[in-house]
């Protein structure tokens, strides 16, 4: 490893260090998922928000109440509706009773006035409740009856959604998915991993995980991966890959299939996270490989498909492929 002026060696110790408390810390109580985890804490760590994709049953929702209670931060979870409405989400102006009997206007929080937020089954809810999200996930505060209300910090959205079912559900519009800075896809456990889940949810013990982190300690990583360099050549990378996922585009095999590429906030994702992966890694500045192995997170969501996509059956991870066999390094 080289020296850096932005990030010491113990700096960097340490955060592998704490990185990997938090992710064993995980693992007791979550069979499998290793990635998935990881990728949820990048998400964390770089101020981001994750949506994660899988069929039921496959633990996504305890792998994320589980992240709370490891953090030692606040967590709600929201089911999502059909009837669910805004102010069940951000909170409302309640008519009370104060000590002397008068009636006064006090807001009653709703559970985004939280730190850690499962928002379980996002795509069940109703467009006008799903944008209740977007102040509080971009500009980390919420709106009611004109009076700003700032949420407290760390503050991440990990919001699921059922790929398979599509009667009773809302798909999640282009300007609310652009907010997520990743998208993660939950696969199925193999057959050890089976006879885990077996072993760890059949029998008389219970195994219960402690918070071993506190905002602290999260906002110190945080701030550390902002000093990470990036050589202008991974910079110019990732800049390539962003662009190549554009229609207008000729890298690739699949730029026909495109609608609509992904925007700036693409490339943010993956500079960003490529950071968290160098520093997970022992390095003191973001390669190429960082910027690869954060693509598909940071891109899958972004990249919407054109009719021939659809009906040829192409997905998003097949186009960044193509993308990342086509744009060079150098």
């Amino acid at each position: 490893m080289s020296d850096s002026d932005d990030v010491s060696e113990k700096e960097v110790a340490e955060f592998i260090e704490d990185f990997n408390i938090l992710k064993n810390e995980i693992s007791r109580v979550v069979v499998g998922h290793k990635e998935l985890t990881e990728n949820i804490i990048v998400c964390l760590l770089s101020k981001g928000h994750a949506l994660i994709e899988g069929v039921p049953g496959l633990g996504k929702t305890h792998l994320i109440k589980t992240l709370g209670t490891v953090l030692g931060l606040k967590s709600s979870r929201i089911q999502f509706t059909p009837d669910l409405m805004p102010a069940d989400i951000i909170g409302t102006n309640m008519l009370m009773k104060n000590e002397e009997g008068i009636n006064v206007i006090q807001f009653s929080e709703g559970p985004v006035f939280s730190q850690v937020i499962l928002a379980d089954e996002i795509n069940r809810a109703t467009p006008k409740t799903q944008s209740a999200l977007l102040e509080a996930m971009q500009e980390q505060q919420v709106t009611v009856w004109g009076n700003t209300r700032k949420l407290k910090g760390p503050f991440i959205v990990l919001a699921t959604q059922n790929p398979i079912e599509m009667e009773g559900t809302y798909p999640l519009p282009e300007a609310q998915l652009d907010r997520f800075f990743f998208k993660l896809i939950v696969r199925y456990p193999d057959t050890k991993e089976l006879g885990e889940i077996i072993d760890l949810t059949t029998r008389a013990e219970v195994i219960s995980v402690s918070p071993i982190s506190d905002e602290v300690k999260i906002e110190k990583m945080q701030n550390l991966i902002r000093s990470v360099p990036v050589p202008e050549e991974v910079r110019d990378y990732a800049v390539k890959i962003l662009q190549a996922t554009h229609p207008e585009s000729e890298v690739g095999t699949f730029a026909k299939y495109i609608r609509y590429g992904a925007s700036p906030r693409g490339v943010q994702s993956m500079i960003l996270s490529g950071k968290v992966f160098a520093l997970m890694s022992g390095r003191y500045n973001v390669s190429f490989g960082d910027i690869r192995r954060a693509a598909y997170p940071s891109l899958r969501h972004r990249i919407i498909l054109s009719f021939e996509g659809e009906a040829d059956s192409i997905t998003p991870d097949k186009i960044i492929e193509s993308i990342l066999i086509s744009v060079k390094e150098s």
